[in-house]
């Protein structure tokens, strides 16, 4: 071997140990993903809404089960389907909501939760609450954390880092939500929210996310809120769900094109609505008591007519409803949830599941 080679071979092990010293302790983990980054609506909203002028702000019961204490920035009891997935795949703690002051630092290395309640695709969708991160915000906010992560470890360390992490995005509920009044345009007002969509998940990839899970809408008809505002006996509210299934079709299309279209990406499909699906349909399997009734509740035959506020009345036993309030699961529910997304077959998420979506 020549003295050249050898000196090669020796700056780079020097450079290998350097940058294992120098590396910041925070951002050593044991599992295979480097950080958890989270977007959406109230469904993984961790409490960027307390941070802006909305209406839309989960206080208290909601997160009466948090093992941190309430309010948790959550809606529901304890915690939602990031925090069990993150959980499980080996993080210590919670990605913080972005616009919380202490999210700063190394803390941003192990993830960042950009989520906001009555957020969606379409920069229009929940106007009437007042202000929220619509999706397109977003990405604006995902963008500055990228770069102060390339502030901190360097351009060519926070591309492999941000590569190898692991990004999940929930949201579209409520842009179906808004649809529900273009109910005779639906075709229309699909392509528009799946266009939009496409071109923010490309923003994503130019970002340098590469391991992309991506929640469909779920059952939204069957919500304790649609069934009570439609005046429904038991049933869901049919032309919702038509709606819902319409552009669940349209957005795995998508997802499908863009991992074929953008080199060394994965975009895996999340099937929400076969979730909810299943919990409403076979409740009682899964020893649940009810499944179309909030367990938070103040008024509606269902007891969907009121968000979940301090004046509401709360189930004693939360492990016997499928859902919290009129739109979020229970904490028992997200565990069913968080199980199949983990380690389920394509009846629930595809190409490929999020334990082995990590270790891609």
């Amino acid at each position: 071997m020549g003295t050249f080679s050898k000196k090669l071979i020796i700056i780079c092990l020097m450079h290998q140990i350097l940058a294992i010293h120098l590396w910041p302790s925070t951002i050593c983990f044991a599992h295979n993903v480097s950080a958890f980054f989270v977007f959406g609506d109230s469904l993984v909203e961790v409490g960027n809404n307390y941070y802006i002028d909305t209406l839309a702000k989960p206080q208290f019961p909601n997160g009466i089960d948090f093992p941190k204490g309430a309010p948790s920035g959550r809606y529901t009891n304890s915690r939602i389907i990031t925090d069990v997935l993150g959980e499980e795949l080996g993080f210590k703690d919670y990605a913080p909501p972005f616009l919380s002051p202490n999210t700063s630092g190394d803390l941003i290395l192990k993830g960042v939760n950009y989520a906001s309640s009555g957020a969606g695709i379409l920069q229009s969708t929940g106007s009437f609450m007042g202000e929220r991160i619509c999706m397109d915000t977003q990405v604006d906010y995902f963008a500055k954390t990228r770069q102060d992560i390339i502030s901190r470890i360097g351009a060519p360390s926070a591309q492999a880092w941000l590569r190898n992490s692991l990004y999940f995005l929930l949201i579209g509920s409520n842009d179906i939500f808004m649809g529900e009044s273009s109910i005779l345009y639906m075709n229309q007002f699909v392509d528009e929210v799946v266009s939009k969509f496409k071109s923010q998940l490309t923003r994503l990839y130019n970002l340098d996310a590469r391991k992309i899970a991506v929640s469909n809408a779920p059952k939204v008809g069957c919500t304790p809120f649609e069934i009570d505002l439609h005046l429904c006996a038991n049933d869901c509210v049919a032309l919702l769900n038509a709606l819902t299934k319409l552009y669940n079709t349209r957005l795995k299309s998508m997802l499908e094109d863009l991992t074929r279209r953008l080199t060394g990406s994965t975009f895996v499909y999340v099937d929400y609505y076969a979730l909810t699906e299943d919990l409403v349909d076979n409740y009682r399997s899964y020893g649940f008591e009810n499944a179309d009734y909030a367990c938070c509740e103040v008024i509606g035959r269902h007891g969907g007519l009121i968000p979940c506020i301090s004046l509401s009345r709360v189930c004693p036993d939360r492990t016997k409803y499928v859902f919290w309030d009129p739109f979020h699961p229970t904490e028992s529910a997200v565990l069913i949830g968080a199980k199949y997304l983990l380690d389920g077959g394509p009846k629930y998420i595809s190409p490929i599941n999020i334990r082995q979506l990590v270790n891609s």
